[in-house]
């Protein structure tokens, strides 16, 4: 009795009761390659549009918009049972089993010869997403004391901010490498999907390995599957997890929005003061790097605020930190401009904390024998914002302005915030 209470740390971070150091070290070094491992599809899915499918430049907006269409249609039609499936048989098995999933995709890709092949394993990549996301936000929440929460959720966004930066550098230098060395263009494509699906693998391994197993309470008082799906929802009578299924709905949409519309902003600006597609893409990349590097700095920043203040007052800072971020790249003439670059320092702080709020929230307010279901609720909830404004977002930036989808996240930042004032104030009223 006394051993299963005891608590262990890992540098700041204390952990609940019986999660050992090993546990934690092994969730640390999954979030630095999870998300890595994640955004890989984008720069891969360039290559293999232009020298595997040779689809003209004028048709691969369209295709890659339909391809997150039906990434975000799966995970949002698998979010909730993956949550409550986690709940059922633990964490491990299915964190484990979505990179093996991706694996399986990355080794698929660069071997389709249509798009509408491209098409099914992106979907296979969806459900490996669904996994990995799942079992990353989850076990997030299960292993760091309460007073610990923030700095882990902290930690966790910079290793992945960090993982994304580096590993996507490295592996999109790998076609170009691998062509110096001699190896013919689609040769070099399918060696470097292989190198990532490899990654995957060996991830999988680490965490069937080194995560804590079993389940987070008895079985005998667990809820049945149906009522554990569907409780995610039901929890929302919670304004506070209605706050966060709110704020998931912009925030985890983030680096999707980002990573999409960043690059091909910078791109096109750069084309049309003449640069060539490759130097522009270059830019693109810039833009989107600068952003991610300023979201590293600032997430111990807003972790140790996050641990000091009350969860949803953070979440309402971090709203208006984040809309703050989006609204400003409104002032922006041309994004290549030097001057530009402070703009996306804000993004990137905005981002993050908006992360890290929906984050911290969600984590202190989901019970712990629904947590996994309600975190399916909450990954849901991003799941739509991803597809809302992707669409909407995609067709503004071609018929109106580059800076259209983010205006639109920035409002609805706006928005978010002015509901946690109002929820904090409920709170605070008497009759509270």
């Amino acid at each position: 009795m006394q051993e299963a209470s005891a608590t262990h740390r890992i540098g700041p971070i204390t952990l609940a009761p019986s999660v050992l150091p090993k546990h934690g070290w092994t969730f640390l070094t999954a979030a630095f390659f999870s998300i890595s491992m994640i955004t890989f599809v984008s720069i891969g899915q360039a290559y293999i549009l232009n020298q595997h499918l040779g689809i003209p430049t004028h048709m691969q907006g369209t295709i890659s918009g339909d391809l997150v269409f039906w990434t975000e249609i799966v995970t949002m039609l698998l979010f909730g049972p993956t949550g409550a499936i986690m709940d059922r048989i633990g964490r491990k098995p299915v964190y484990a089993s979505g990179f093996l999933i991706l694996a399986l995709a990355y080794t698929l890709y660069p071997i389709a010869t249509n798009v509408a092949e491209l098409t099914v394993y992106r979907m296979i990549y969806a459900v490996g997403v669904v996994a990995v996301t799942s079992g990353l936000a989850t076990v997030m929440v299960d292993y760091p004391a309460e007073k610990s929460r923030g700095k882990l959720i902290a930690i966790t966004g910079f290793l992945s901010g960090l993982g994304i930066v580096l590993l996507n550098q490295l592996f999109g230098s790998l076609p170009r490498r691998m062509v110096s060395m001699g190896f013919g263009g689609i040769e070099a494509g399918f060696w470097t999907h292989a190198v990532v699906a490899s990654i995957c693998v060996l991830i999988a391994i680490g965490l069937a390995i080194g995560l804590k197993g079993g389940t987070p309470i008895r079985h005998e008082e667990r809820l049945p599957l149906l009522k554990l799906l569907s409780s995610g929802f039901v929890h929302a009578k919670n304004p506070r997890i209605l706050l966060s299924y709110a704020a998931a709905f912009v925030a985890r949409g983030d680096q999707a929005i980002i990573g999409t519309f960043i690059p091909l902003w910078g791109t096109t600006a750069g084309i049309a003061m003449g640069m060539n597609p490759a130097e522009a893409v270059k830019k693109g990349t810039l833009m989107f790097i600068i952003s991610q590097a300023a979201a590293l700095l600032w997430a111990p920043v807003m972790g140790m605020l996050i641990d000091r203040w009350n969860r949803v007052t953070a979440l309402t800072v971090s709203m208006g930190f984040a809309a703050a971020g989006y609204l400003s790249l409104l002032l922006i003439g041309n994004p290549l401009d030097t001057w530009s670059t402070v703009f996306f320092v804000l993004l990137g702080i905005g981002q993050i904390s908006a992360f890290l709020g929906s984050q911290s929230l969600i984590g202190q307010e989901a019970p712990k024998e629904a947590r996994g279901a309600v975190i399916g609720a909450f990954n849901i909830s991003g799941a739509i914002g991803i597809l809302l404004i992707t669409m909407v977002g995609g067709r503004l930036f071609d018929g109106m302005s580059p800076k259209a989808p983010f205006l639109i996240v920035g409002v609805i930042n706006l928005f978010v915030m002015v509901a946690g004032i109002f929820v904090r104030r409920q709170e605070n009223s008497p009759s509270a």
